[in-house]
């Protein structure tokens, strides 16, 4: 099944790193009595996910602020070492909470899975964009081809608050 507007994040937990190292965050510390823009990426570092999607959201950080959001997160299937390498080589601060999914659990929880074998990249992710109300899904933006990142960019989930 794949999630919708309206349904409830499932439970998950996902993988962050602390100070002292790798730690978990569950979904319903993330997702409950906030508002949080979720958006996903089939590869950190990969050249769409890394040039196009994920600037776009540390950009508008402050205007997504101003609409009412809470945090905004990025979620990968990928281990936590490499988020976390993403996050320290964007230099995105505290605008972004990088979130590890690497057995991809959430991401086929919610039907968004994505195999990439054939291209050596195993099972990853769609890429999607979602804002997420106490839990609940209230926006859902999908990209058709996964290279794209038009539909879940951050200007799009602005201009749906």
């Amino acid at each position: 099944m794949t999630i919708s507007i309206g349904d409830t994040i499932p439970d998950a937990t996902f993988t962050v790193m602390g100070e002292e190292g790798p730690k978990e965050m569950k979904s319903t510390d993330l997702f409950s009595d906030r508002k949080v823009v979720l958006f996903a990426v089939p590869g950190a570092f990969t050249p769409t996910c890394h040039n196009n999607h994920l600037p776009g959201f540390v950009e508008h950080r402050d205007a997504l602020k101003s609409k009412g959001v809470d945090e905004i997160a990025v979620v990968s299937v990928n281990d936590v070492f490499v988020m976390d390498a993403w996050h320290t080589a964007t230099n995105s601060d505290d605008a972004i909470t990088f979130l590890a999914d690497g057995s991809g659990d959430f991401t086929k929880s919610i039907g968004m899975e994505l195999d990439l074998t054939e291209r050596g990249l195993g099972v990853r992710s769609l890429r999607f964009a979602m804002v997420v109300d106490d839990g609940k899904v209230s926006v859902l933006n999908v990209e058709d081809v996964p290279s794209s990142a038009t539909a879940s960019s951050a200007e799009n989930i602005l201009a749906a608050l």
